[in-house]
């Protein structure tokens, strides 16, 4: 007899509620949770096809273990002593750096990726700590910690309630959204435009999302944050500034003005290709629409200037006024946020506190640049060892970082080698371990993360749909036995990891005059904890101290786990409202307009005036069946639109001998690629494009159905030698690329 259960879908940033179907233990369906308060029944493919990505016959069961080189079954107890012999020889011998952490995007997925990895990197004292976000929102993170104080300060817009909304490199109607969660991103863009508003895309390619606009600049790639300087020229000519309430918060606007003072929209016109009068238009548009936000992602992330390009953005929104009010760009609040501190100047954001050691990359947030991971294993210098052992936790950045072949070299040559990955893949097949965690259906979820850049506060949790299966164990416990074995606590209880934090946590907030349960015992309020395991203790813990919480019983009405169990289908706590001046944690206690790094890089965006790409550049390309290289081996979300070909423009076609659906050779600075080409307007001229992801064409991989159209590895076609400086983030987009026809055959498109 068939069941349901809800569960939130960690699959994309979205975060939708679902209604699974279960015959037994096996997702037999999925629908869209009309009950639930965020998402109220939308689902895209990805969450329709849970079942199928749950069930993959694919998903490792039991961990791996090499013996004589060979990869073979283990039991746990096995795969954790072999954790622990390899990683520990390595910390004693060479020291922590030695020892790399890789952090791959499906941990921000998952409530065990969210709570074990810090834990993991402090107990080991690495500074070797490289993740996804480098190839991807680093420049987000960097201009907000420069802007605010705090780097996971993100303004999101208000999507429900704006009169004017401008996006630049982004396609939230294949993405879902991105550093913006919010469910039916599609339906609240059309939800916009039926209420009178405007939607303007600045995109070199003609998506999706441009499409709907009711206007679209086909921009020249990489040329994003000269564009937006333009404007922000713009507003300062023509006397068009207007910081209303936000005024008293904000430092550093005749600095401002003066910085951008080269970047006219005629200085600006040439190289972003794009008209003066058309700069000036979507200026005078912004500061004259009753409320209007501003929101780019990965396409101004990852280009030469991504963090100038980032700051810029909320330049326009707060030269306009419309930072921190309703219809504008505002700063959600999450319930599991720490307990807002009163307003004040605060320590501000640092970069560069230490550097890589081979090209001597700065780090910012913690991490060094995941484009530098190959060159840290590979390469002997002077400045200390190299990584000789590596934990790599649901990443695989054979495929997501630039030069894979290099990197793929070099993970053999490591001493040590484990992987937290349900797959054996492009990077996987190298681990000495791998640690597979159970199918989503088995795992409780809350969104840690996402709820911080959510366009509405709420609150939700599912437990497992269904039962761990015999064998397996929970990721929960994994990344807890995972952190005691590479620290030196192997064989310890794993709920001790949980304990620790819980101890750790308290003893803190009771010593803090600040927080709500300031002076009181901390084993009696551990003591109060309800839940069915650590990670439930500690959900319950931060809600309870966070801003909508209880506070152990001072606010009775307040946030608890019971709670929120109770709401299976969630507690909406509001939209968003304007929080000013609590987020900011500047030095200043302001916003800080022209932060000094910021001022530093300018002179290499006036450089860039003066450029002019020749021949073809290269961007990337989202789906929405996709999200990055997790869902190639899933049968129904593969072919059709989702097909890795190269994307290029008629008359470039036309003129390099390309014909549609032929094989043509990709040439870059890294390497070269053959994929089938498509012809299509949807470019602009002068581009070409290839999603990120693909390339399952490696031996030793266990991805079924991927391997049956691997497709290329665009970031192959990249060295690494390209990076925005401030943020260490790989520039992907608006890179120099050859085209030319082959002869071979290739599938032709359907």
């Amino acid at each position: 007899m068939s069941r349901t259960a809800l569960r939130i879908c960690p699959l994309c940033e979205a975060t939708c509620g679902l209604t699974l179907t279960l015959e037994g233990t096996r997702v037999t369906g999925a629908r869209g949770d009309r009950d639930d308060v965020f998402s109220q029944g939308f689902i895209c493919p990805k969450g329709a096809s849970f079942g199928a990505v749950d069930g993959d016959p694919d998903r490792l069961r039991t961990p791996l273990v090499r013996r004589d080189g060979e990869l073979c079954e283990a039991t746990w107890e096995e795969a954790f002593d072999a954790v622990a012999a390899g990683i520990r020889p390595v910390v004693e011998r060479y020291g922590p750096n030695a020892v790399g952490v890789v952090l791959g995007n499906p941990n921000v997925h998952t409530m065990a990726g969210a709570l074990y990895p810090p834990l993991l990197i402090a107990g080991l004292g690495t500074r070797s700590l490289f993740t996804a976000s480098t190839v991807d929102q680093m420049p987000k993170h960097v201009s907000s910690g420069l802007l605010y104080g705090d780097a996971n300060a993100i303004p999101v817009p208000d999507l429900d309630h704006t009169d004017h909304l401008l996006l630049i490199g982004a396609n939230p109607l294949e993405s879902n959204g991105s550093l913006c969660t919010a469910p039916d991103f599609p339906g609240r863009l059309k939800a916009l435009k039926a209420r009178g508003g405007t939607l303007t895309v600045i995109d070199p390619r003609r998506t999706r999302t441009a499409k709907l606009a009711d206007r679209h600049i086909a921009v020249r790639p990489g040329t994003d944050a000269l564009l937006l300087a333009a404007m922000a020229y713009v507003l300062f000519a023509e006397d068009l500034v207007d910081l209303g309430d936000l005024a008293p918060h904000v430092q550093g606007l005749p600095e401002l003005q003066d910085a951008v003072r080269d970047f006219s929209p005629e200085a600006v016109a040439a190289a972003c290709d794009v008209e003066a009068g058309t700069i000036r238009t979507l200026a005078r548009e912004l500061a004259a629409a009753p409320t209007a936000a501003v929101y780019g992602r990965i396409g101004s992330c990852t280009v030469p200037h991504g963090t100038l390009a980032s700051w810029l953005v909320d330049v326009l929104n707060i030269l306009t006024g419309n930072l921190d009010r309703p219809g504008g760009a505002l700063f959600p609040q999450a319930a599991t946020d720490r307990t807002p501190r009163p307003a004040g100047p605060g320590r501000g954001f640092a970069l560069g506190r230490w550097h890589s050691r081979v090209s001597r990359h700065p780090e910012a947030k913690g991490e060094l640049p995941l484009s530098a991971l190959a060159e840290e294993i590979d390469t002997a210098t002077e400045e200390g060892e190299p990584v000789r052992a590596l934990i790599a936790v649901a990443a695989n950045p054979v495929l997501s970082a630039p030069d894979g072949d290099r990197l793929d070299k070099a993970l053999d040559s490591l001493d040590f080698m484990v992987s937290v990955d349900p797959y054996l893949n492009e990077t996987s097949r190298h681990a000495h371990v791998v640690l597979p965690p159970p199918p989503p259906a088995q795992s409780a979820h809350h969104d840690f993360a996402f709820n911080t850049l959510a366009i509405r506060n709420q609150v939700r949790y599912t437990r497992p749909a269904v039962p761990l299966e015999p064998g397996r164990t929970a990721e929960t416990e994994i990344l807890a036995r995972l952190v005691l074995a590479a620290t030196g606590m192997h064989g310890a209880d794993p709920a001790a990891v949980d304990a620790m934090v819980i101890d750790q946590t308290l003893g803190k907030a009771v010593g803090d005059p600040r927080s709500p349960v300031h002076g009181r015992d901390p084993k009696e309020l551990a003591a109060q904890l309800t839940g069915a395991n650590g990670p439930e203790r500690r959900l319950d813990m931060m809600l309870r101290l966070g801003p909508y919480g209880d506070g152990f019983g001072v606010r009775p009405d307040g946030l608890t786990l019971e709670k929120l169990l109770a709401h299976p289908h969630g507690i909406d706590l509001g939209p968003l409202r304007p929080r000013l001046p609590q987020p900011l944690k500047t030095v200043s206690g302001k916003v800080e307009l022209l932060p000094q790094p910021i001022a530093d890089d300018l002179p290499r965006l006036r450089e860039a005036l003066r450029e002019r790409p020749e021949g073809l550049v290269l961007v990337g390309r989202r789906h929405l069946r996709s999200n990055n290289s997790w869902m190639h081996n899933v049968p129904a979300l593969t072919g059709g639109t989702n097909r890795c070909t190269l994307h290029i423009h008629p008359e470039d076609a036309e003129r390099l001998g390309v014909r549609d659906g032929a094989p043509v050779r990709v040439k870059g600075a890294g390497g070269e690629v053959t994929a089938p080409a498509e012809i299509t307007d949807g470019v602009r001229r002068g581009v070409v494009s290839l999603p990120h992801g693909w390339g399952h064409d490696r031996p030793g991989t266990r991805l079924t159905h991927a391997a049956t159209d691997p497709g290329v590895n665009v970031n192959q076609l990249l060295d690494g030698s390209l990076l925005d400086p401030l943020s260490g983030n790989a520039v992907l987009n608006g890179v120099p690329v050859e085209v030319s026809a082959v002869t071979e055959k290739l599938t032709p498109l359907t």
